[in-house]
């Protein structure tokens, strides 16, 4: 066996080429990684199901010929199932619940190769910028312990930052991918709405506001990971345009000179935390090197339009989903059986009507083509990925007699991301900066409806101009 060093920061690429190369075995990388979870878990709680028996099954079995054929992935504790493994949803009233079926993603995820150890940690419900249930309890920053990895893709990030694997799966309904890839210093794509399908359980979900991809450490990762998750399924309410070429041919092309408009501004017009906006000045400052053309712009949103559907759609799936948890359980929904957070969305979702839920689609779908306008004068928007950076652990609690305190102060926190769920455009966390604390700051790109290519040649022109993989967070030293 190679030594556990060598391998443990290796992409998925390369993990993938030394086992089809025969000079590592699946099974190797299996164990390696079940140490390295057992090693570095209890300092994290980053894997919250380990999924061993089912892994070293995988790797006796006969593997799929993909292109990720023998390297282990985790699954994120939320929307994706699979087959015979609990999926909680970050919440005790669904601790016995197992999936009889793998989602068409965890399948897709498998005919690749992946072998799956396990499933990540993740907020109750999945409805928090930080991943700290009650039931789940706490996870924590590999680059401070006493930080978020962000959420609800928490887990995920935690582990691909820790060495745990290269690669985990994650969902972003408000900034869920692109938050924790910022806080934990990788890269992390939202693809465009329905690039990855939801089947066979939804259409879609949150009205299009969520899509799952990946957390990864190299942009190539991200690229080949979505090729081989990508595609329509029978059913799917949406169609998105197919890209021209493979992803993983479109990082070996050069961007071109991108017109990019950028800004640190909020929707709402205030500053953000000063090692965020020094963030953005240094990436201004590297993209005007690389040729491309800079614009301090941003479109014209109403924050409160936009701020009030996207609360009434939250809400209103908040209230679904534990009325779904009621019927499979078969146990009524008690207040004491959910967080705080989660019971106040609840009551607020159950007095939304039908009336302001349609409105509030209405005004997402008027948002999107508002900000399609502005990128016919622009090939990329920039902003920070948050607004603040990591936050410590317990910052954004509620409190017994105000349960909505954490959810107002976390509008501070990410106050750039949610944007994209509700247009459906594709956004990419890259990991450019960090701050004097040696806490990653990322940047934002937006790109237009569908177009993940340009994202994926800008990404990969960054990542060689300012290259990330060798930073290492001190819990994986």
């Amino acid at each position: 066996m190679r030594g556990f060093a060598e391998l443990k920061f290796l992409d998925a690429t390369a993990l993938a080429g030394l086992v089809k190369n025969k000079k590592v075995k699946a099974k190797e990388l299996v164990e390696i990684t079940i140490e390295n979870i057992e090693k570095l878990n209890p300092k994290l709680n980053a894997v919250v199901t380990p999924m061993y028996e089912e892994a070293i099954k995988a790797v006796k079995g006969k593997i799929p010929a993909g292109p990720f054929a023998g390297v282990p992935f985790l699954v994120k504790d939320l929307v994706a199932s699979c087959k015979g493994a609990r999926m909680t949803f970050g919440t005790k009233n669904m601790k016995n619940y197992v999936p009889d079926h793998d989602s068409e993603l965890v399948s897709r995820y498998k005919k690749a190769g992946f072998i799956i150890v396990g499933k990540t940690n993740t907020p109750e419900l999945g409805l928090t910028p930080v991943t700290e249930s009650r039931f789940l309890g706490p996870c924590r920053n590999p680059w401070d312990l006493n930080r978020t990895p962000g959420g609800s893709s928490g887990g995920s990030a935690a582990s691909v930052a820790a060495g745990i694997v290269p690669a985990a799966h994650g969902n972003d309904g408000g900034g869920s991918i692109r938050i924790p890839a910022s806080c934990c210093g990788l890269f992390g794509l939202k693809p465009t709405r329905a690039r990855n399908s939801l089947a066979p359980d939804a259409g879609d979900a949150m009205s299009g506001l969520v899509t799952e991809h990946v957390l990864t450490r190299s942009v190539r990762d991200s690229a080949a990971i979505l090729d081989a998750s990508r595609g329509y399924v029978p059913g799917d309410p949406y169609v998105v345009p197919e890209p021209v070429r493979p992803y993983a041919e479109e990082i070996k092309k050069k961007p071109g000179r991108l017109r990019i408009a950028y800004t640190a501004q909020t929707i709402d017009g205030k500053d953000i935390d000063d090692d965020c906006a020094k963030a953005l000045e240094d990436a201004v400052r590297l993209c005007r090197k690389l040729g491309h053309k800079l614009t301090c712009k941003s479109p014209g949103i109403d924050r409160k339009v936009l701020g009030r559907a996207f609360n009434v759609i939250w809400a209103a799936n908040c209230a679904a989903t534990i009325d779904w948890i009621t019927d499979i359980t078969d146990r009524k929904a008690e207040q004491e059986d959910y967080e705080p957070l989660t019971w106040a969305l609840y009551e607020q979702g159950k007095k939304f009507t039908s009336g302001d839920y349609l409105t509030a689609v209405q005004a997402m779908q008027k948002n999107s083509r508002d900000v399609a306008r502005f990128f016919l004068d622009f090939d990329i928007f920039m902003t920070p990925t948050l607004g603040e950076p990591p936050l410590l652990i317990g910052e954004l609690d509620a409190t017994p007699d105000d349960p909505l305190k954490g959810w107002r102060r976390s509008a501070s926190f990410v106050p750039f991301t949610p944007l994209c769920n509700a247009t459906g455009q594709p956004a990419m966390s890259v990991p450019l900066c960090w701050n004097k604390q040696n806490l990653p700051i990322g940047i934002q790109f937006v790109g237009r409806y569908s177009d993940e290519a340009t994202l994926f040649r800008l990404a990969a022109q960054l990542e060689r101009a300012r290259p990330w993989a060798k930073r290492i967070p001190p819990v994986a030293i």
